[in-house]
């Protein structure tokens, strides 16, 4: 699976939000938020306009504009920013993976795409930005990050 730089930016830049939400804070400009995390300012601007489009953030103008979250952090699921930012989480050739057919002895490979697909949402769709502020991953999370193996290149 390939994380885009899109989605990764994107993240980033709600966990700020989610941190500024959860200390009782207002908005931040995207400026800030790219200052802060080293992000480029025009492609992150691009990003929040995505994710205010996708319900994620509401953006306000004036002196002290800027982004917030559009609901509670711990309401808003990576995966929920994953697809608003880069699409489904798994496709095959641009297929769900569940719509796919083949035959032979490919027959049972959707079967596969599928099961990647679950293992994915078990994993996105179970952590918020607020647990993920919190560092208070959810223990099968945990679990899979503290595998030595899970660290090691293949």
């Amino acid at each position: 699976m390939d994380i885009s730089a899109k989605t990764d930016y994107a993240i980033r830049a709600l966990a700020m939000l989610a941190e500024v939400q959860t200390a009782g804070g207002g908005a931040l400009s995207a400026e800030t938020l790219a200052a802060r995390q080293d992000l480029p300012r025009k492609f992150l601007e691009a990003i929040l306009a995505d994710l205010r489009r996708g319900g994620i953030v509401v953006s306000t103008r004036g002196a002290y504009g800027g982004y917030a979250l559009a609901r509670d952090a711990g309401d808003i699921s990576l995966g929920a920013v994953f697809r608003v930012v880069s699409g489904p989480l798994a496709e095959v050739r641009g297929v769900r993976p569940q719509d796919v057919r083949y035959e032979g002895a490919a027959a049972h490979l959707p079967t596969v795409w599928v099961a990647v697909r679950a293992s994915l949402r078990r994993v996105l769709d179970e952590v918020s930005l607020a647990d993920l502020v919190a560092g208070d991953l959810p223990d099968h999370v945990r679990h899979l990050a503290d595998d030595p193996d899970a660290w090691a290149n293949r």
